[in-house]
C-alpha cells in the first residue's frame, strides 16, 4: 500500500429502492416503480465516494455469506476499495435498506442490520490501522465496534473522522476519541440542545469534540473549528437525496488524507455533494474527481 490511506471501519447493505410520487399515509397503499437493487450502507457508500474521487481506501466489515453479499463485495471492490478486510458472516444475512424516494427526491430508509449488527470489536486489527491516515466511522454497526476502531486509530496517530449517524447515544470517550465530528443539524440538536452555532460549537466543545461539522442540506454547512464558517450549498436540480451526505462525508475524508484544512474539504465535499443529488441512487450517483474539475 503507497500514498495516504482512508480506513473505513462499518457497515455495507444491499439497498432496495422504490420510487413513489409521494409518501404514504399511515396505512395506505401506494403503487410504485420497479424495484431496483444496488450497493449500500453509510460505510459502503462513504468508502467508494472517497476513492472515485481519488483516494487510497480500505473497507473493514461484514455481510452474510449470500448472494447480496457478493454482490456488494463485487461493486464495491469494482469502484477501486480494497474489500479484504469484509468478512462472509455464515450465521447473518447481508445488511438491507429499503428506501422510498419521492417526486421530490427526499427518501425515507429502513434499515435491517443484519450481519453489521453482528459485527464485532475483535474485527478493529483486520483493519490495517497502523497504515491509515484518516479514520472514517458511523453508527450503522454497534458502538462497541466503533469505539474500539477509534481508540486503535487514535493510538497510531490517525485522524478520526466520525460521522454520528444514525443517532444513538455514545460515551464521551468517543467524541473525544474523534477529530472531526460530522452530524446534521437534527443529530447536533440531539446531542447538545438546540441554540446558535456558537453555543453548539461551545456545547460541542464541552463534550470533547475538538471540530464538527454541521451538514444543512440545501442551506449548504457549518464548519466549527475555533471560528464558525458557513459553507455554502452548490445549486443544482436534485433527482435524488439518497446518500448524499455519504458522499459529503467520504468527500471530507478524501481531502482530509490529502492534507485539506478542514475548512476547505468542508467546501470540496458540497460540491461532491451536490453532483450526487444530481442523479438516482447513492454510489453510482458519486462524482469522480474530474467530474468536480468540470
Amino acid at each position: 500500500m503507497t500514498g495516504r490511506v482512508v480506513v473505513v471501519v462499518g457497515s455495507l447493505n444491499v439497498d432496495l429502492t422504490v420510487r413513489v410520487p409521494r409518501f404514504p399515509a399511515p396505512g395506505e397503499t401506494l403503487a410504485g416503480s420497479d424495484l431496483v437493487t444496488a450497493s449500500g450502507g453509510k460505510s459502503a457508500n462513504q468508502a467508494v465516494a472517497a476513492s472515485v474521487l481519488g483516494a487510497e481506501v480500505v473497507l473493514v466489515g461484514a455481510v452474510g455469506d449470500d448472494d447480496h453479499g457478493s454482490f456488494l463485495l463485487d461493486r464495491v471492490g469494482g469502484a477501486g476499495v480494497d474489500v479484504a478486510g469484509v468478512v462472509a458472516d455464515g450465521e447473518h444475512a447481508t445488511g438491507t435498506a429499503m428506501i422510498v424516494v419521492d417526486a421530490g427526491g427526499e427518501n425515507t430508509i429502513i434499515i435491517s442490520a443484519g450481519a453489521n449488527g453482528a459485527l464485532a470489536p475483535g474485527c478493529v486489527p483486520r483493519a490495517g490501522l497502523r497504515s491509515a491516515d484518516v479514520l472514517c466511522l458511523c453508527l450503522e454497526v454497534p458502538v462497541a465496534v466503533v469505539l474500539a476502531a477509534a481508540r486503535a486509530a487514535h493510538a497510531v496517530g490517525a485522524q478520526v473522522l466520525l460521522n454520528l449517524s444514525p443517532t444513538v447515544d455514545v460515551p464521551d470517550e468517543l467524541l473525544r476519541l474523534s477529530d472531526v465530528l460530522l452530524v446534521n443539524a437534527g443529530e447536533a440538536a440531539q446531542l447538545v440542545g438546540p441554540g446558535s452555532w456558537t453555543q453548539t460549537r461551545d456545547r460541542l466543545a464541552g463534550r470533547g469534540v475538538h471540530a464538527a461539522v454541521v451538514t444543512l442540506g440545501g442551506a449548504g454547512s457549518v464548519v466549527l473549528e475555533g471560528a464558525v464558517t458557513e459553507v455554502a450549498a452548490e445549486p443544482v436540480e436534485v433527482v435524488d437525496t439518497t446518500g448524499c451526505g455519504d458522499a459529503f462525508t467520504g468527500a471530507v475524508a478524501c481531502r482530509l488524507v490529502a492534507g485539506d484544512l478542514l475548512v476547505d474539504a468542508a467546501r470540496f465535499a458540497s460540491r461532491a455533494s451536490a453532483l450526487a443529488a444530481t442523479a438516482a441512487g447513492a454510489q453510482s450517483s458519486y462524482p469522480a474527481l474530474r467530474a468536480l474539475r468540470r
